[in-house]
């Protein structure tokens, strides 16, 4: 069976996915990035392997974005505290490389090439890891079947699976358990998750519950957050801060009337909305939402403040930090397709709310359950549960509480991932 499934991959699944990966590439420069970053892999890594020490042992890891590397990247810098090694770091996706090529804790970082048997052992021989560890899923079978061979530990990290997930599904679950059989560890982020791989007849011993490593990413994050000033003192003094991080069209259309009436009845509420995509259209739009109903100016411009209701942020890479300031929080992408990191906001002991589609986040959904997220439908309810969190001081401690003890209680997966690394090393 298990040939079988490698002719199939490489004699047909293979050469279908890289033609139509070419072919979308015409039409989408993030792809044809890609595509022409990989033009030099071998070279860029013969040529930046010259100037690290052989002596020292590689460790490999690998992400599929830039979301996956951020989960990496607390066992990445206390690995490099802990042990004398090299960190090579690889990456699928365009976005993951370009925004993290200059990273500071890594010796070598490259695209991972087209997952050919070929390049595969090419891409191995002349890396030579001692260990592989991959972020959540991002698992290529010859690359697999390759390390398998060469008697190199692989380990699947953050490791997740949903009950019905498509990797479930009957000739792909087949496959994936060849897969996931040839690898040494799967650290799984729950108990619910472990027992899904379990369904995948996978030896007891292979799978570990570490946790989620985005717990602690977020945590270390928020201590240095706390010291920045972005917005002067004297703005949001006495005043009641409502946060909308990573929004979209589709939240704005639920979350901006609701604020819009609390702001009617609460004369020290103010609102601090960062888009996902602060295009000068989306800021625009954001704009004209507002236009004579509420006064805003943009992050920008906020030297020139003069108490508006309203602060639009118009850069990108500032969310955690702006968190600081709420009171009360939205989290974005839950009216539209997949929630944005909740933990951002709860970290803070801040209250969370969110629409309805959280099915891609395990933490959203475990906030509404405990109490330290709120599920909003409509505007009506968005309205409905900002008045009661903003007139109720203690119901809003009390939610927000919920929330910073959840992340604390979820807070050393790292060290456990590192305690399951280091005796392979």
């Amino acid at each position: 069976m298990k040939v079988v499934f490698y002719i199939f991959y490489n004699l047909l699944l293979l050469p279908v996915l890289y033609s139509a990966l070419r072919f979308a590439g015409i039409f989408n420069k993030k792809i044809r990035i890609g595509i022409i970053g990989r033009k030099r892999v071998y070279e860029e890594l013969i040529l930046n392997a010259s100037a690290i020490d052989k002596n020292k042992k590689l460790v490999w890891f690998h992400s599929s974005s830039l979301g996956e590397f951020e989960q990496a990247k607390p066992i990445i810098e206390q690995l490099k505290k802990d042990k004398d090694v090299n960190v090579l770091i690889t990456f699928f996706s365009p976005s993951g490389y370009i925004n993290s090529n200059k990273y500071p804790h890594a010796d070598l970082i490259s695209y991972i090439p087209f997952d050919t048997k070929q390049n595969a052992k090419k891409f191995i021989s002349i890396t030579n890891p001692a260990i592989a560890i991959i972020m959540r899923y991002d698992l290529w079978p010859n690359i697999i079947e390759t390390l398998n061979k060469r008697n190199i530990p692989a380990y699947l990290v953050d490791a997740t699976l949903r009950e019905n997930s498509p990797r479930s599904f009957p000739v792909i679950k087949s496959f994936h358990k060849i897969l996931y059989n040839y690898l040494d560890k799967i650290l799984t982020v729950s108990s619910k998750d472990a027992e899904e791989f379990r369904k995948f007849g996978i030896a007891e011993n292979k799978i570990v519950i570490a946790g989620d490593t985005r717990f602690d990413r977020v945590y270390t994050r928020s201590l240095s957050a706390r010291e920045k000033k972005l917005i002067s003192d004297n703005i949001i003094d006495n005043k009641k801060v409502f946060v909308a991080g990573s929004t979209w069209e589709q939240d704005e259309e639920v979350i901006f009337p609701a604020f819009i009436k609390l702001a009617k009845f609460d004369e020290k509420v103010i609102m601090i909305v960062a888009p996902h995509e602060p295009t000068v259209i989306h800021l625009e739009k954001i704009e004209n939402e507002f236009s004579g109903k509420l006064k805003t100016i943009r992050f920008s411009h906020l030297n020139n403040y003069t108490d508006e209701k309203v602060i639009i942020i118009d850069s990108i890479g500032i969310l955690l930090t702006l968190y600081t300031y709420a009171d009360v929080a939205f989290v974005g992408g839950s009216f539209k397709q997949n929630i944005h990191n909740v933990l951002e906001a709860a970290v803070y002991g801040t209250p969370v709310l969110f629409g309805p589609k959280i099915e891609n986040s395990q933490e959203a959904i475990r906030l509404a359950e405990i109490g330290g997220g709120i599920i909003i439908k409509d505007k009506r309810a968005a309205y409905k549960n900002l008045r009661e969190l903003f007139s109720k001081d203690e119901l809003r401690t009390e939610t927000g509480l919920i929330s910073s003890e959840y992340v604390k209680a979820n807070i050393g997966a790292t060290q456990k991932i590192l305690s399951m690394i280091y005796p392979a090393i």
